[in-house]
């Protein structure tokens, strides 16, 4: 896991707290807030693992 996966994965988790106290405390914008972190978690989740998957084939394809 590099370091982008690992963000990633934590700005999901952030987003899916600020999201549900959103929803508790009848906050929208705080609940639009997790929802926008969320988001942005899985997509540098997602660049992470489009490096890992490069860095995995190039060293499978390396002489």
């Amino acid at each position: 896991m590099n370091k982008d996966q690992a963000k990633g994965v934590v700005e999901q988790v952030k987003g899916k707290v600020n999201e549900a106290v959103g929803k508790a405390t009848n906050n929208p914008a705080k609940e639009m807030k997790g929802d926008l972190q969320q988001g942005a978690g899985k997509v540098q989740k997602a660049y992470g693992d489009a490096k890992e998957d490069a860095k995995d084939k190039a060293k499978r394809n390396a002489p």
